[in-house]
């Protein structure tokens, strides 16, 4: 019966509404006749409209948070409704993923070793998402060009930290309405991968000189880093992301011994983070090689032997250096 109280003060609150406006309709008059007062009855008028200045705008304020509190739990509950009658049924072809609302309580449950938001679930997501991604991009090149090019951003294995990066900011941006309605994962997700895409772009062309994707012949761009649609495309993903693939990212780790858990997850990250050493290395090198510069170094020579151009074209198929 707790919303009926809510809805009880709420009614009181407009009801107190309309017997103030009486009493403002007698000091609007006040105020207007100032002119026929004398100096200490201004001064008491303007202590006491001061006052109630003060006192309407704590008022305001409160009635503005109760405002976003009460949206906020009608949209989630709306929502955990929604979705946990949803969750897990069998569709046509594929189980729905689970409500993040069961997740939630399954992970309040268990003692898991990435229950919540810790570093081992923000690492499984960095390594998942970047393999996913690289993955998911393939399959489509496949489709729409009618061949498989490499769209690996390490130099071992098909991993792009792109995608990680971009599934962990998903992930701490969206964790929080996680259990609100899809609207807000939209233009959350549109923000996220915006901003990652054109960091990711300028921080490429400023350390590299190359760039890996242009959208300057796009209506909407920003200096070809970023464009509105593909910022829709991050936010249609940010819905999946958090909505299906997330949830299903969470369940199945649940399964997993905290032991085990914790050991292949620091093997998948320093194995990462080698990867990403290397990466820098083999980019740094090969930028220098087509900007005419000898090997100065015994590492210099490891990085021309092992990682000549034939094999960073394969691995990064659409880098391209600038003058």
């Amino acid at each position: 019966m707790q919303l009926k109280t809510l809805e009880n003060l709420t009614d009181e609150i407009l009801e107190f509404e309309q017997k103030e406006n009486e009493r403002y309709s007698e000091l609007y008059g006040k105020l207007a006749n100032q002119s026929t007062m004398s100096e200490n009855e201004i001064e008491t008028l303007s202590t006491e409209v001061n006052d109630e200045i003060t006192s309407l705008e704590k008022a305001s304020s409160n009635l503005r948070k109760g405002h976003l509190w009460a949206s906020k739990q009608a949209d989630e509950l709306k929502t955990r409704l929604n979705e946990g009658r949803k969750s897990e049924k069998k569709g046509r072809l594929l189980r729905r993923a689970p409500a993040n609302s069961v997740i939630d309580y399954e992970e309040s449950k268990l003692n898991n070793f990435a229950a919540g938001i810790n570093f081992y679930k923000i690492a499984i997501i960095c390594i998942s998402g970047s393999f996913a991604g690289v993955i998911i991009e393939m399959l489509w090149c496949l489709i729409r060009n009618g061949y498989i090019e490499s769209r690996a951003g390490l130099v071992y294995g098909p991993f792009n930290l792109l995608y990680g990066a971009g599934a962990v900011a998903m992930t701490l941006m969206l964790y929080r309405y996680r259990n609100r309605s899809a609207s807000i994962s939209l233009i959350g997700g549109m923000v996220v991968g915006s901003i990652i895409e054109y960091v990711l772009s300028w921080a490429q062309e400023a350390l590299f000189g190359s760039t890996s994707w242009d959208y300057s012949g796009i209506p909407f761009n920003l200096n070809g880093r970023i464009c509105l649609l593909y910022s829709f495309f991050w936010g249609i993903l940010g819905v999946m992301w958090i909505k299906s693939i997330y949830p299903r990212i969470a369940k199945l780790i649940l399964k997993i011994p905290n032991k085990a858990g914790k050991i292949l997850t620091w093997a998948f990250t320093i194995f990462l983070i080698f990867n990403a050493v290397m990466t820098f290395g083999a980019v740094w090198r090969w930028s220098e090689r087509v900007h005419n510069q000898p090997s100065s170094s015994f590492v210099d020579d490891f990085f021309d032997k092992r990682f000549p151009d034939s094999r960073m074209e394969r691995i990064f198929a659409n880098m391209e250096f600038g003058d």
